[in-house]
């Protein structure tokens, strides 16, 4: 049975400041697969994160390169995006399976695809545009929930 926690942003800033407190929870080893339609806010999910790891650098979306690497204050973060890949056969040649399970954190952006080949040591991150509660001429609210598939992962969600 997994545990599950959703929590609501209204704004970048909120959605940034919640991937932080992310962040702060996050130890070696921790994977995050984050799913959510272009836009949803993934990747200011991940900003958060890499915040509350102690990055300085600016985190953008690996679209192109696949991954990029940021060294925190206490272990790196392993940012994938896996939107350009349409086989699990492709994921060897993007470094994923070196980094699994290793020294830092994986946050893998349209990694929803390849849950299997991923494992189940992971937390699943549902983002979630709300355009029918947009006020005209804002952004919408998000929702973003977590779904853990094993202990580590619940013991992350009890933590935030």
């Amino acid at each position: 049975m997994a545990a599950e926690r959703s929590f609501r942003t209204s704004s970048r800033e909120e959605t940034i400041a919640l991937g932080e407190r992310l962040g702060h929870a996050l130890a070696p080893g921790d994977v995050l697969v984050l799913t959510g339609d272009l836009g949803a806010g993934k990747t200011q999910l991940t900003k958060g994160i890499a915040a509350g790891m102690g990055v300085t650098d600016d985190v953008t979306s690996p679209t192109f390169t696949i991954e990029m690497v940021y060294e925190g204050t206490e272990m790196p973060l392993y940012h994938f995006d896996l939107y350009r890949l349409d086989s699990p056969d492709q994921l060897e040649d993007t470094g994923i399976f070196d980094v699994l399970g290793g020294d830092g954190v994986c946050s893998i952006e349209w990694g929803e695809q390849f849950a299997d080949e991923i494992g189940d040591a992971r937390v699943d991150v549902f983002v979630t545009r709300l355009d029918d509660e947009a006020v005209p001429g804002q952004e919408p609210p998000r929702e973003v929930r977590l779904v853990a598939h094993d202990a580590r992962g619940e013991g992350l969600l009890a933590a935030l």
